[in-house]
């Protein structure tokens, strides 16, 4: 498109769905994407902008879209603050609107008001079309509920959301700050694990890291489910759905059934932990497919022992309070079980609500309990817990993390296939770590589609998340703001943002995390908007700081005071080698031998030196290290670096804590690393187990920085 009359109606194209052409990159420059990419991204919206005709309709299209519905498909508005929603019907007409309030805060009925607003009609369809404006009032409780328009042309009903203005810090944070435990928990094994982590693991590190350690909190890699037959995707930030739990987490003897299985059923399941036991102690990478076999045999065995009145009047509850989410969920695993990978199904399955697959629900009846069984254990498991650590003196308990997005063949791929976009995928521009953009290869969320149902899939998702949290992380919460697209076909480099909106998205997280009494941490690194970071502490979600980010302009270390006070501060994240790695330039290194560097290496190696190097003279500067301190010592010196920020929460990799220097994951890579796949180790590479935690030397010194 050349000429330049039709470039910019593609721009107000754009701009009308909030498709943004231009960014300020990590650089400091402005990028602007392509007009081919700018089509691509619209065409993901299911816009069709493929010649000058087909933008101008879709133009005319965008601009009646409003004035064809008789209420927005849903208000999202703060506490405290006057909404004024506009009503469409035939001019002239009359209508009556009012609003229903949430069954949880009370019902009731309360009127609203009709203001003054002159606003000319527009023709549409052929119709005559009036807008009339009514006012909610102001002191409106938190809740979802629901406004109701009834007239000669009008009988419609939408949500309205009335979020809190500002999430409240806890009292406990708001005296002063509190410190915990980060983990990637697959990592975290005992000599019980059946070859991974799991929920019982999880409690174990909550009572020992609030007991011993003095922890407020524990925050773990994100939970969400795989796959329900191998291969499993290692990494825990592309599940097949946000919503729920990876089974493989599941401690199959503390399934209250397994205590009472007859001694031959006993035996099945000894006889599937035998060959798995023994990866606990394997330093080679985590093999979660060997162990999610034998565990599912063995939760086979147990799920098939009847359950007494009280544990399945228990496990209904749970079906019938996790609803229709839960139902095509288990649905999924059991079509996966019967057809493989969704990309091999036949075709009448790809629709959720086909006729053939309603009759598979039938055939796959019991598959489909055994899967909701599946998160019933797990959500019992976890529930246990949150209870340990909060019990054992921590103020949090456990902090959950929700990924990004999810597989592109998952779970909520499948069931929401309608709030959720083809032909594109999210990712992130290149910065100064990643010079080659990524792309995560997760579909993201449909803004006019998510909104249209009216965000319930959103809310649902973060219910069951927080249903046994005391905080929550959101993995990029940028892409609550705008994501990264990349059209099918294009290089991670050659994208576009797409904002959302963010006054409802963060909106209605507040509002979640308000009802279940969690704090909410933000990941806001990386490109982004200078304003993101005020909104994001306005509305009271913290920030996240990073030490060997937050540098001055001439690259020396931010002196810990000037830190954020309504942030998680901490020295490393998952996507870095840990402290003692990147001190040895390991985030070098390892980028050097996959071949992911884009400037030669001896200068990339030469500003790494430089800022460690930078790092140390600070230290010193401020007594924290001596003139030849040790790896341990400085590690522990840039732990009491940042226990020096006024940051509210303050965490520490358990990897530091240990002596790890093996990175978890390294951006970019997929077959080339064991991402997601190494287990907790020291320095010399000699497994740490959860056992081991109890009596380790250095993981106590550590703790001991943090409780000063």
């Amino acid at each position: 498109m050349p000429d330049a009359t039709i470039h910019e109606d593609l721009r107000r194209l754009a701009a009308a769905y909030d498709v943004v052409p231009g960014y300020r990159g990590h650089d400091g420059l402005e990028h602007e994407a392509t007009d081919e990419t700018v089509v691509r991204v619209l065409a993901a919206l299911g816009v069709d902008a493929s010649s000058p005709q087909r933008v101008a309709l879709a133009l005319a299209h965008v601009e009646n879209t409003p004035w064809r519905r008789t209420l927005p498909p849903v208000v999202v508005t703060r506490a405290g603050r006057t909404v004024r929603v506009p009503v469409h019907v035939t001019h002239g007409d009359p209508v009556d609107v009012w609003l229903e309030l949430d069954p949880e805060v009370g019902g009731g009925r309360r009127e609203v008001t009709q203001v003054d607003v002159v606003v000319e009609p527009r023709t549409v369809d052929g119709r005559l079309v009036g807008r009339a404006t009514f006012e909610l009032p102001p002191d409106l409780p938190l809740g979802w509920h629901e406004i109701h328009a009834e007239g000669p042309s009008a009988q419609a009903h939408s949500p309205v959301v009335v979020t809190p203005d500002r999430l409240e810090l806890p009292q406990r944070l708001r005296d002063g700050g509190a410190w915990g435990v980060m983990a990637q928990l697959y990592s975290v094994r005992s000599r019980a694990s059946w070859g991974v982590g799991d929920l019982a693991d999880l409690a174990e590190l909550g009572w020992l890291a609030g007991r011993r350690w003095g922890a407020d909190f524990l925050l773990v890699n994100p939970l969400h489910a795989a796959e329900p037959v191998e291969p499993l995707t290692p990494s825990p930030y592309l599940p097949t759905t946000r919503r729920f739990v990876n089974p493989l987490y599941v401690r199959v003897e503390d399934v209250r059934e397994t205590a009472y299985l007859s001694a031959a059923d006993r035996a099945l399941v000894e006889w599937a932990a035998e060959p798995v036991l023994v990866l606990d102690t394997d330093p080679g990478p985590i093999d979660r497919d060997t162990a999610w076999a034998a565990k599912r045999s063995a939760l086979e065995v147990v799920f098939a022992h009847p359950r007494s009145p009280a544990r399945q009047a228990a496990f209904d509850a749970f079906v019938e309070e996790q609803g229709e989410g839960l139902r095509e969920f288990a649905l999924w695993c059991a079509l996966v079980e019967r057809h493989g990978p969704p990309a091999g199904w036949p075709a009448e399955l790809h629709d959720p609500l086909s006729d053939a697959v309603a009759a598979a629900a039938v055939e796959l009846h019991d598959r489909v309990v055994f899967h909701s069984w599946l998160q019933w254990v797990a959500d019992e498991q976890l529930e246990h817990a949150q209870r340990v650590a909060r019990e054992n003196g921590m103020a949090l308990g456990i902090m959950h993390d929700l990924a990004v997005g999810v597989h592109p063949e998952g779970a909520d791929a499948w069931a929401l296939r309608d709030v959720l976009a083809t032909g594109a995928s999210v990712g992130a521009p290149p910065d100064m770590y990643n010079q080659q953009g990524q792309d995560w290869s997760q579909p993201p969320w449909h803004p006019e589609a998510l909104a249209r149902a009216a965000y319930r899939p959103y809310r649902d998702m973060l219910r069951t998340v927080l249903r046994h949290a005391g905080a929550i992380r959101i993995d990029h919460v940028i892409g609550l703001f705008r994501l990264w697209w990349v059209p099918a076909g294009n290089a991670a480099t050659d994208g576009a943002y797409v904002r959302y909106d963010h006054d409802a998205l963060v909106g209605i997280l507040a509002l979640e995390a308000h009802r279940a009494g969690a704090v909410v941490i933000g990941e806001d690194l990386g490109t982004v908007e200078p304003w993101v970071a005020d909104y994001l502490s306005e509305r009271g979600v913290l920030g996240t700081s990073v030490l060997w980010f937050e540098q001055e302009a001439d690259g020396s270390p931010r002196a810990p005071e000037s830190y954020r006070r309504l942030a998680l501060a901490t020295v490393t994240t998952h996507d870095l080698p840990p402290t003692a790695g990147y001190l040895a330039g390991e985030h070098v290194a390892l980028r050097e031998r996959l071949g992911l560097l884009t400037r030669p290496a001896r200068e990339v190696r030469a500003e790494a030196a430089a800022e460690r190097d930078r790092m140390l003279a600070a230290l010193r500067d401020r007594g924290l290290v001596g003139d030849d301190p040790s790896e341990r010592e400085v590690v522990e010196a840039l732990h009491a670096w940042i226990r020096a920020t006024p940051a509210v929460l303050l965490g520490v990799s358990l990897a530091d804590a240990v002596g790890e220097r093996r990175a978890q994951n390294q951006p970019g890579t997929d077959q080339e690393y064991p991402n997601w796949k190494v287990p907790l180790a020291d320095g010399t590479g000699r497994l740490v187990l959860l056992d081991d935690l109890f009596t380790h030397a250095r993981a106590e010194s550590l703790a001991r920085v943090m409780r000063r």
